[in-house]
């Protein structure tokens, strides 16, 4: 039962993320990019804030370190990766977005190994990188005759909020703190929010607030802060108890089948052939990079499975 149920927990997981990207899509019609990102964790970091204050000890943080920590994912996990991926997202499919976002975990190992020279990674880790690089190459296909070309421009974008993301992940696990991940994620969602209200001032964003009540604007702001975001994250703190981090990162690969199926019915987008290719180079980099790691999952696996 317990293994139907993480299943369960997995694929729901997998089709709030990867439904996530076609409801960017469509509010994105109606609500500036900033601004979108800005609203929908002004909603999350007070829902997340809420069950932090209910679930765990400590629903704030208290030292300096812990501060620094929620600054950290503040700017990076929150701010950057969803202004990036925003206003990427306008010239781009939901699919194609879900797809680079993919090559995160495989980012983060090549982060965590430069930032921490003794871990340096393997040739055939080396080799994984490269084959996640070579797969945003399949995706994006810059001309050089022309690599300002709106598309280019969009997923180049889009990678960037990969690598900031990535980049957050890494430098918010080096802080030594035991601060609970529900307050750490509820500050943060708060604090991104904020610095995204800044700059979407500051890049003058226009303010149409009777765009935002069109039925379809307010469906996707509430799936994202709610559903994606609320919802989505609990359930990703009970799997990652249960299940780790590295089994957790699959459903980065799950997520973007679900965007092309969602983006297909809702809004018409299909996915080309060498967005497919490009997947499956960024599925077999992170086979690579994290393969010592999934076997070792595996085994685990295994052994759950006979002991059960």
């Amino acid at each position: 039962m317990s293994r139907y149920r993480n299943l369960g927990l997995f694929l729901m997981l997998a089709t709030l993320w990867g439904a996530a990207f076609v409801a960017i899509s469509a509010g994105l019609s109606y609500i500036p990019p900033i601004l979108f990102a800005a609203l929908r964790y002004d909603i999350a970091g007070i829902v997340m804030l809420g069950y932090a204050a209910v679930a765990v000890d400590r629903w704030r943080p208290r030292t300096g370190a812990e501060w620094r920590q929620v600054a950290v994912g503040a700017v990076l996990l929150i701010a950057a990766y969803h202004a990036f991926l925003f206003v990427g997202q306008q010239h781009t499919t939901a699919a194609a977005a879900a797809i680079l976002v993919s090559l995160s975990p495989v980012l983060s190992t090549g982060f965590a190994r430069a930032l921490v020279p003794a871990d340096a990674l393997s040739p055939v880790g080396i080799v994984g990188v490269v084959v996640g690089l070579a797969g945003v190459a399949v995706i994006v296909r810059p001309d050089p005759s022309n690599l300002l070309a709106t598309g280019i421009v969009a997923k180049g974008l889009v990678f960037c909020a990969a690598a900031a993301f990535a980049l957050g992940s890494v430098l918010t696990r080096r802080f030594d703190t035991s601060l609970p991940i529900e307050t750490m994620e509820a500050w943060s969602m708060l604090g991104g929010a904020l610095v995204l209200h800044l700059v979407s001032v500051a890049i003058g964003e226009p303010l149409e607030p009777t765009a935002w009540t069109h039925p379809e604007a307010i469906g996707a702001l509430a799936y994202l802060s709610l559903g994606a975001s609320a919802i989505g994250f609990l359930v990703y703190f009970d799997l990652l108890e249960r299940l780790g981090a590295v089994e957790i990162n699959m459903v980065s690969y799950v997520a973007p089948i679900v965007t092309a199926v969602v983006g297909w019915l809702y809004l018409g987008e299909v996915v080309d052939t060498a967005t497919l290719i490009g997947f499956g180079l960024i599925a077999v980099s992170f086979c690579l990079v994290k393969r010592r790691a999934i076997r070792r999952e595996f085994g685990h696996v295994r052994s759950r499975g006979s002991s059960e």
